[in-house]
């Protein structure tokens, strides 16, 4: 009766894939879309309006920094996601989680910190002064 329609997501750019038997040691940066289904020992970050997805075999040991972010995989150290967060059900993440806006699946874990990062406040413009 009552459903909600999303917006898709409408990220510029391509989309990159780490492979299940892949292992990654170094940071990444990328804009687009980024799928990991290996292993990366290091720190992601996406710039612009980049999409992250860790499938539910994928093991990050660094920290995520990306707009968007779906976990269902492993992550080992802390998540900032700017717009929005959504954790899977098998998603398994031992660090703080930052986000603005969350989605949780019953059967996700956090060991670690929930911070809401709220919406920077808008500021109003000042009333302009009467003129005598």
């Amino acid at each position: 009766m009552f459903r909600k329609t999303r917006k898709p997501f409408a990220g510029s750019g391509s989309t990159s894939l780490i492979a299940t038997d892949t292992t990654l040691r170094g940071d990444i940066v990328f804009s687009g879309a980024l799928h990991v289904c290996g292993r990366v020992i290091g720190n992601v970050r996406g710039e612009g309006e980049a999409l992250f997805t860790l499938s539910a075999e994928g093991v990050i040991e660094g920290s995520v920094l990306a707009p968007h972010a779906v976990i269902n995989g492993s992550v080992r150290g802390d998540i900032h996601a700017s717009e929005r967060l959504q954790l899977a059900a098998a998603a398994r993440v031992e660090g703080d989680v930052h986000y603005r806006s969350l989605e949780m699946a019953a059967g996700a874990r956090v060991n670690g910190r929930m911070l809401h990062d709220a919406e920077a406040p808008k500021r109003l413009a000042a009333p302009e002064a009467a003129e005598a």
